[in-house]
């Protein structure tokens, strides 16, 4: 029996990828709020790390059927692509990243740190990302099993 989209990428549920996004959201804010109750190392770099597997998310959830280096390619190149962009600076751009929503999109100066806590990010993203997708297919395979048996 041929399995369904054999030869293609299964799409990702963009529902638990939905998921998966808040709960990082949740977490990057958390890291920044609460600050001064973790360790220096984790509160100084986890959010930047946190703020690339959001990116991941939102790119899975775009493309639910594009394979895992792709997607890790999109996150990180959109992520090094803003770090890059605090290098600029006019009025207009400085005006949005003095607001609330526009420092947490946008940040406000360029770290290098910055692009190896992003890698760190989203080689996470990468490895869960994997392992879900593993699960489901596996769970497929079971599923594509107890038919055939009948």
């Amino acid at each position: 029996m041929r399995l369904v989209n054999e030869g293609h990428p299964a799409p990702r549920s963009r529902s638990l990828n939905a998921v998966l996004l808040a709960a990082t959201i949740a977490l990057g804010l958390a890291s920044r709020r609460y600050g001064d109750q973790l360790p220096p190392f984790i509160a100084a770099y986890a959010g930047d790390a946190l703020w690339a597997t959001m990116v991941y998310w939102l790119a899975s959830i775009a493309l639910p059927r594009a394979r895992t280096t792709t997607l890790a390619a999109i996150a990180y190149g959109i992520s090094f692509t803003v770090e890059l962009s605090q290098l600029y600076h006019a009025p207009w751009i400085d005006s949005i990243r003095a607001t609330r929503l526009g420092a947490l999109a946008l940040g406000h100066g360029f770290l290098w740190s910055d692009l190896l806590c992003y890698a760190v990010g989203v080689a996470a993203a990468s490895l869960i990302d994997v392992g879900l997708l593993s699960l489901a297919e596996a769970q497929r395979r079971r599923g594509n099993t107890k038919d055939t048996e009948h």
